[in-house]
């Protein structure tokens, strides 16, 4: 069965595995957006209660997804390994920031491990970074669910970049992605929330900022791009783009270059042979 992507991919994706990717990212969309289409009346809980439920429906995603890989040659044994050793070192690269004042160290190794392994593995590798690193700070709540969709989004969007590009128009290219990414992740990660609060105001803002149930699409899109770029844009944000473009600047060659080195050595996706050892050699 023909894979789809380049032979520099270590894991490329099937097309079993395109259409599982497909849908669970339009899916997992609906998460986010489903409150403009609909009337929702704000609460407290926010999403507290059905967060366990979204938790429980990405799982069986990853599995389908990891078994179509699996299926389909995309993703052996050595691959989930790099899997395991990748969701650790996020997991362990987290609390040195851990978000605060935009600093989030997980996601350059996303992106790059998303580059070298293709969008499949740039998936499940977002979720289970966040959900190791959540556990190792104990940042486990209704939020996690949806930092781990966005994540998976981040590690497969990189898997799709072009794989043309090379040398020092990579890492530019990789730069830009991470910049673009720091502030889709921030404005995704506002509207988990945004529609579940009442009586937003900010200081020197003669507007309304908040969710207002059963109005127009468009009258709350506008409201949440101002209360995003309100709240977060000039601070979170930014300060996550920053992190992105320095770590991606500074260690991307070198982390490129080991990972493309350890996928070359592993050669994924290779099936071992196993050739007839000849009388004389088994006598010896």
């Amino acid at each position: 069965m023909r894979q789809w992507g380049r032979a520099d991919q270590a894991v490329r994706v099937g097309p079993r595995s395109a259409v599982v990717l497909g849908l669970a990212s339009l899916a997992g969309l609906m998460m986010f957006v489903w409150p403009l289409l609909v009337r929702v009346e704000p609460q407290s809980m926010q999403h507290g209660p059905d967060a366990p439920f979204v938790f429980f429906g990405i799982l069986p995603i990853l599995i389908v997804i990891v078994l179509a890989e699996l299926s389909e040659g995309g993703m052996d044994a050595k691959a989930l390994a790099m899997l395991g050793v990748l969701s650790a070192v996020n997991a362990a690269l987290r609390p040195l920031g851990a978000g605060t004042a935009g600093i989030e160290t997980v996601f350059f190794v996303l992106v790059l491990a998303g580059r070298v392994f293709g969008a499949g593995f740039g998936f499940v590798l977002g979720c289970t970074s966040l959900f190791a690193s959540a556990l190792l700070t104990a940042g486990v709540g209704p939020w996690l669910p949806f930092q781990m969709l966005c994540s998976a989004w981040i590690g497969m969007g990189a898997g799709l970049l072009p794989r043309r590009v090379t040398g020092k128009a990579e890492i530019a290219m990789l730069i830009g992605y991470g910049i673009v990414v720091s502030y889709l992740f921030g404005l995704l990660m506002n509207l988990w929330f945004w529609p579940f609060i009442t009586g937003a105001e900010v200081p020197y803002y003669a507007g309304h900022i908040s969710y207002v149930a059963g109005d127009p699409v468009g009258e709350n899109l506008h409201r949440f791009a101002v209360f995003t770029l309100l709240t977060s844009t000039a601070g979170w944000d930014t300060g996550r783009a920053i992190t992105n473009t320095v770590a991606i600047a500074v260690l991307g060659p070198a982390v490129l270059a080991t990972l493309r080195r350890a996928s070359r050595k592993a050669s994924y996706g290779v099936a071992p042979t196993f050739a007839e050892v000849p009388l004389e050699r088994k006598n010896r």
